[in-house]
């Protein structure tokens, strides 16, 4: 995960949130000049900003056409759940392995912390409670390279889909169960089973968005 320290670096992370967030749509023309003006900066650094955006694969280019945020389909979902499905499912195997006990008491506590918010019908799941919890076991993995690929190649597009889209009604309480008993077999260091239901996980999560999106 980035921190923000350079202009560009700032630039790159501003335009990106708007992105994700939606502030600017989905499917949208990026204009250097016009981003330019609006984060102050000069067009070199929005050009570099949307290089490496297009590198988080939430902006794509086409020829005669330039850049544009990615538009979101149910096809572009699927594929992208796939991806999220195997590379997070190895995470939780590898954190069942590799996690230290104190990691997997402070991985509880979250979800703990978590119980009330679920209880009182408030929507944790599409805030920072829930990438907090998927950023914690990805980190528990201790593997360089698949903790890079998923954040800094798949995951302002895996949020970008969930915020855009939205998460609420019964999948809040499933989602919050379905993490209770990811975490448990961590906990127990049963990689097989941790794995399994990460993928299970994951998957109902690509059905509830894909509902949305039909």
């Amino acid at each position: 995960m980035i921190q923000p320290i350079t202009s560009a670096d700032k630039t790159f992370v501003a335009l990106r949130d708007d992105i994700v967030e939606g502030r600017i749509q989905a499917g949208s023309k990026l204009s250097e000049t016009e981003l330019s003006t609006k984060y102050a900066v000069s067009r070199a650094v929005i050009r570099e900003a949307i290089n490496r955006l297009e590198s988080c694969h939430i902006v794509e280019r086409k020829a005669n056409v330039g850049a544009r945020v990615v538009a979101l389909s149910p096809q572009g979902l699927i594929e992208l759940y796939q991806v999220r499905e195997s590379l997070e499912g190895m995470a939780a195997r590898l954190a069942a392995k590799n996690m230290t006990d104190d990691e997997i008491a402070d991985l509880n506590h979250l979800l703990q912390s978590h119980f009330d918010e679920v209880k009182g019908g408030e929507s944790y799941y599409q805030e920072a409670g829930d990438v907090d919890f998927h950023y914690r076991i990805i980190l528990g993995s201790k593997n360089k390279h698949l903790i890079s690929m998923l954040f800094d190649g798949i995951y302002h597009l895996v949020r970008m889909y969930r915020v855009q889209l939205g998460m609420a009604g019964p999948r809040v309480t499933t989602a919050y169960d379905e993490h209770k008993h990811i975490v448990q077999a961590i906990l127990n260091r049963d990689a097989e089973l941790a794995e399994m239901l990460m993928r299970r996980h994951i998957m109902y999560s690509k059905n509830n968005i894909e509902h949305k999106l039909s």
